[in-house]
């Protein structure tokens, strides 16, 4: 989990305050419905990659992304909170759904930014990231996206650049439940910690490691 990661002297004191703010409550109420496409035919797509803050960038910065949404997928509780899916238990894991135009961007191109940004190779964990709730699975929400994300893992596991097979969990999509206001674009509202948890969690030195020069794309 992130306030179990450890680092010695000031700088884990510093980790654990960054970490804690997970936790604190922002005040502001929770939206229990999904969030709804906008207008035109737009599509949505739902992966976790482990802590929804990292995720929630790669997609927006995408040209025909229209809105990238932290919440929790593919669990057994209605409405649940933050700490109730940090805990473990509700079967959710963390993840943002994207709505996207797909005349503009594919989902073939949403599954290689996914794939570039995630470490396929573990399970029930994503870099410091440790539980189910932290598991890597791309939630399919029609028959097509459910064929482009199995022909991807299998194209994956067949030329992949590292050793390991590619353990990510595919599963049709189920209830989606946006996450705490506090917890949304969170790497646009404290740029400075979110760079310095990314870095500690070790995300950006095991994608390199991962995938080189495509880390990230």
């Amino acid at each position: 989990m992130r306030s179990s990661i450890l680092i010695y002297g000031a700088v884990a004191v510093l980790l654990v305050a960054i970490v804690g703010i997970r936790t604190a409550s922002s005040g502001n109420g929770k939206e229990q419905q999904n969030p709804a496409p906008h207008s035109g035919n737009l599509e949505k797509a739902t992966f976790a990659g482990g802590c929804f803050w990292c995720m929630e960038h790669p997609f927006d910065a995408l040209s025909g992304v229209v809105s990238v949404t932290s919440g929790y997928s593919g669990g057994q509780k209605k409405n649940p909170t933050y700490e109730e899916v940090s805990a473990g238990g509700t079967g959710h894991a963390e993840s943002v759904q994207v709505v996207y135009n797909p005349a503009k961007i594919s989902y073939e191109k949403l599954l290689s930014v996914y794939w570039h940004n995630i470490d396929p190779t573990v399970k029930d964990r994503q870099f410091c990231d440790t539980g189910h709730q932290y598991r890597s699975a791309i939630f399919y929400h029609t028959e097509e996206q459910h064929r482009l994300a199995l022909q991807s893992k299998e194209a994956l596991n067949r030329n992949r650049p590292f050793r390991e097979p590619v353990v990510t969990e595919i599963t049709r999509a189920g209830e989606f439940y946006p996450a705490e206001e506090y917890h949304q674009h969170y790497y646009k509202k404290n740029p400075l910690r979110y760079k310095y948890y990314r870095a500690s969690c070790g995300r950006d030195s095991r994608l390199k490691e991962l995938w080189g020069s495509q880390a990230g794309h």
